[in-house]
């Protein structure tokens, strides 16, 4: 015989504790707002960044990527699959202008990022423990989900 526990005794999803506690810190708007920008672009940059100094290293990247978006939510596994093929798109499409552009956006949106932070008056979540660098692109995305009405 099993029993069920009532749902407020069910422990959280990883994923939703990961996402609370990263939005702990991404409270104030402005600070949102800059995250929904800045965020996207750092992972383009990065993804760029790396694919300069081999691709190989860039698609291992996005693979290690996936592999923890997928033990966490098939939803933001599909959706960052596809995102990432996306990236890797815009990536190729830079040609020689791949390292500026991407040396560019990843400093611009890190300056961001931190002016954003500086407005909510708390450190990033990554100073505390690194996975958080790929909670973020989640974060964007389960803001836009809860907009659409879609559950991960």
């Amino acid at each position: 015989m099993t029993t069920t526990l009532p749902s407020a005794a069910r422990p959280e999803r990883r994923v939703d504790q990961l996402l609370a506690h990263y939005g702990e810190s991404h409270r104030h708007p402005v600070n949102e707002r800059i995250h929904y920008t800045a965020i996207p672009l750092i992972m383009l940059s990065l993804v760029g960044l790396i694919y300069a100094l081999h691709p190989l290293a860039a698609y291992a990247f996005i693979g290690a990527s996936l592999v923890y978006y997928a033990r966490l939510s098939w939803v933001f596994f599909i959706t960052m699959l596809g995102g990432s093929a996306l990236l890797l798109a815009l990536v190729h499409a830079m040609g020689d202008w791949r390292v500026p552009l991407c040396g560019a956006l990843f400093v611009v949106a890190w300056v961001f990022q931190f002016i954003g932070h500086r407005i909510e008056g708390k450190k990033p979540s990554f100073f505390e423990d690194l996975q958080y660098l790929w909670v973020g692109p989640l974060f964007v995305l389960s803001h836009l989900f809860r907009q659409l009405g879609i559950r991960w």
